[in-house]
């Protein structure tokens, strides 16, 4: 029943008994006085505790055993939510946006105070009204998926839908995308549009709506403010610089990665600084070189997922590799250690992958700095079994690229020298 939503056993009984459904704002008498909104629970747990979300945003378990005593204040109606219609600006520029899913397109069900994605890209959009002040947004839904079940076929469908506008009127597109595989999708585009004449913005939040401490409305503020004055093409990750809300940063799609959990700055360039800085209505170029090799937009909207990423570590079972070989991979991206090197139990099925014609790719497992194959011994013997060195690639954008290029070339000639040439600034300086 879903007045009782994961509710069993003791809660479920103690719910009955005092009239008390999910969604009801309550009082609560227990060690402390507390006021909020029964939320649902996760179906696995156990049967001792209420889950309550406080004013503040955040929910508190109170164990039943503990409660003197449980008022109800309101029942819960139906809120039908107004769409409200965003008056059009004429002498403001137009800017897309995109909305595929994950925490940045959310909102609080005032019903049980859950949190659940949002219907259409329209009510992302009316959320943030300051949008309006800066540029005509139009909202398209392209689908609504957290972040970790977005696939390369998602990478498609997205890269296929931006082809349709570059040669539309916009100044740029935003991409409210979830942030734990966002560098991933955002390396794609890098590649499979590499030249588009506008830039793209993928954006997310590290936090919910219903908190406090959102980033959701000021990452797109800042994103908007970007693209509108950037005076640039090529694809960005758009997110918090830091834990303040002075500076957004704009990151290179291909030289970017998610580094902490939970912190609204929690993406970073890697190697470098952000390329651009949104500081308040500035913004603010860090760099006076071309970020991106290809003028004339052609684009290449095709991969091929058969590659595999090896994250070598002292005992990696050499088997594994041995199996990726049988199941046909065509190439292979190693995350080895320091400058590049994996364990010499591993050259044997190396030499084996190499003469199978199967790409084989190095990259460093240390966050930053350049792969060197040529310093030590091992090394060198790296090289000579076929291993190409990818310069300081991030090791995720490695593996993304080559599902690009092995998805645009066919001879394993023409793969190693599309992976050594320097596209979207995936080899940095």
């Amino acid at each position: 029943m879903s007045e009782f939503r994961g509710y069993t056993g003791k809660s479920l009984e103690f719910l009955k008994t005092n009239k008390i459904n999910v969604g009801d704002s309550v009082k609560i008498l227990s060690d402390l006085t507390y006021l909020g909104i029964i939320m649902p629970r996760y179906e696995h747990n156990d049967d001792k505790h209420l889950v309550l979300k406080l004013k503040s945003g955040y929910n508190v378990g109170l164990e039943i055993e503990t409660i003197k005593k449980i008022e109800k204040i309101q029942s819960p109606e139906k809120i039908m939510e107004k769409k409200e219609r965003v008056e059009k600006n004429p002498n403001l520029p137009k800017i897309l946006l995109l909305s595929t899913g994950g925490t940045i397109a959310s909102k609080v069900d005032y019903r049980t105070g859950a949190v659940t994605p949002v219907l259409t890209a329209e009510e992302l959009n009316s959320s943030v009204p300051e949008l309006a002040k800066i540029a005509n947004v139009d909202a398209v839904v392209l689908f609504s998926e957290y972040s970790e079940n977005i696939m390369p076929e998602h990478w498609l469908k997205i890269a296929d839908k931006l082809k349709d506008y570059s040669t539309s009127d916009y100044s740029g597109i935003i991409i409210a995308h979830g942030t734990d595989t966002m560098h991933y999708t955002s390396s794609f585009l890098s590649f499979a549009l590499a030249g588009f004449p506008i830039p793209i913005a993928l954006v997310g939040s590290q936090r919910s709506s219903d908190r406090a401490s959102s980033d959701a409305a000021l990452n797109l503020i800042g994103a908007i403010k970007f693209l509108v004055a950037c005076k640039t093409n090529g694809v960005y990750i758009v997110m918090h610089q830091d834990e303040n809300d002075e500076t957004i940063a704009c990151h290179l799609g291909t030289r970017v990665r998610k580094n902490h959990t939970s912190k609204r700055g929690a993406f970073q360039t890697i190697g470098d600084n952000p390329a651009f800085i949104v500081l308040n209505d500035q913004v603010i170029r860090n760099s006076k070189d071309d970020f991106f090799k290809v003028k004339e937009f052609q684009p290449k909207i095709n991969l091929n997922t058969k590659v595999a990423l090896v994250k070598y570590h002292p005992g990696y079972d050499p088997s594994i590799l041995e199996k990726i070989i049988e199941m046909n991979y065509r190439g292979i991206i190693f995350e080895g250690t320091g400058l590049g090197h994996i364990g010499k139990t591993m050259y044997e099925n190396v030499k084996r992958a190499n003469e199978k014609g199967i790409f084989l790719g190095m990259t460093s497992q240390c966050i930053d700095g350049r792969v060197s194959m040529t310093v030590y011994e091992s090394g060198r013997d790296l090289l000579n079994l076929g291993i190409i060195p990818l310069e300081n690639m991030i090791p995720e954008v490695a593996l993304v690229k080559a599902m690009w290029v092995l998805g645009n070339s066919k001879k394993v000639e023409d793969v190693k020298y599309m992976m050594l040439q320097n596209i979207a600034s995936e080899i940095s300086k």
